[in-house]
């Protein structure tokens, strides 16, 4: 199995459950997921769970309690560390959904959504991002993200398509 079959076979739950609770397109979580983690590779996500670079700012919530891990680069950023990937999927579709309302109101259309969230404030150049690598990015990782998930049978048949039921 490739480590994109991988990342989608494995975290495809967590960010439908997401997807559902906070009106967000799975596919869209598990792309912006895939890229900040490296296909859910970095040390972030695999020792903390935190799939999506969240720092540790703000209020402890229902899906993060606090607790955080302070990055020995130059930056020195706090990101926040949670006790299981599903509530990174869970913290993240919450902040899209209410902090990043322009990306939150397209995140049906990957194209769109990427756009709005490369030029927002969740992207910082002095941090060393870079707006347009980022959008790029999500955009390439949801085509492939998609091909994964119809070649696993995880998306729903299209309205309309024949029951397979008898």
């Amino acid at each position: 199995m490739t480590k994109e079959e991988s990342y989608v076979t494995r975290f495809y739950p967590a960010a439908k459950a997401a997807g559902q609770m906070f009106r967000m397109d799975p596919l869209v979580i598990l792309a912006q997921g895939a890229f900040e983690s490296a296909w859910g590779g970095s040390t972030l996500a695999t020792k903390y769970y935190n799939f999506f670079g969240i720092t540790a700012a703000g209020s402890p919530n229902a899906f993060w309690d606090g607790r955080f891990y302070q990055a020995q680069n130059k930056y020195k950023l706090k990101f926040r560390v949670y006790k299981t990937p599903q509530d990174s999927f869970m913290d993240f579709a919450r902040l899209i959904a209410g902090k990043y309302i322009d990306a939150h109101a397209v995140n049906s259309d990957y194209k769109a959504y990427a756009q709005k969230i490369a030029y927002s404030p969740y992207i910082s150049e002095g941090n060393g991002d870079n707006r347009e690598h980022y959008r790029n990015g999500i955009i390439k990782l949801y085509e492939t993200i998609l091909e994964v998930a119809k070649k696993k049978g995880l998306l729903p048949p299209p309205p309309g398509s024949p029951s397979l039921e008898v």
